[in-house]
């Protein structure tokens, strides 16, 4: 049987500008994110929406999580192989197509940069992306490829 885990949240629009939904330009697409315990994230729709280029929209709030995902299953499992990672970043792209019936994204592509402790992890280190990929919940939930593009060095 499953292991269950729930997870909850509460969105709440704040871009009623006094006259609610009268119509598309009438109203702001600013909401918060929040979840009990933890800092508020400012949220809006991709400025080619309407939305505040200054807050995070949906897009990049999905791309952050598959990149967050892929870092700690990467990490976990660099730590049980004998790989030691001392650095780590990544710059993700999503690709999102808009169609007459809305849109979807079509591709996410991960670009972490990896910095190992000694010249023999890097082969192991490369090879885990592709382990890392299967053992990340949220790269297994959705319906568009995600690939990785690593590029791992050695620490100076």
């Amino acid at each position: 049987m499953a292991k269950l885990h729930t997870y909850t949240a509460e969105i709440t629009w704040t871009g009623n500008q006094g006259s609610g939904t009268s119509d598309y330009r009438s109203y702001g697409r600013a909401h918060e994110v929040a979840a009990e315990g933890r800092p508020t994230i400012p949220g809006s729709s991709d400025p080619a929406f309407r939305g505040d280029p200054a807050r995070w929209n949906p897009e990049q709030l999905l791309l952050a999580s598959i990149s967050q995902c892929h870092l700690l299953s990467y990490l976990h499992l660099c730590a049980v192989n004998g790989v030691v990672v001392t650095d780590y970043a990544d710059r993700p792209v999503g690709t999102m197509a808009e169609t007459a019936e809305g849109g979807h994204f079509t591709e996410a592509v991960l670009h972490p940069r990896i910095e190992v402790a000694s010249a023999e992890m890097v082969e192991k280190a490369l090879a885990l992306h592709a382990d890392a990929h299967r053992a990340c919940f949220i790269a297994s939930s959705v319906n568009f490829p995600v690939r990785h593009e690593p590029v791992v060095t050695v620490a100076p």
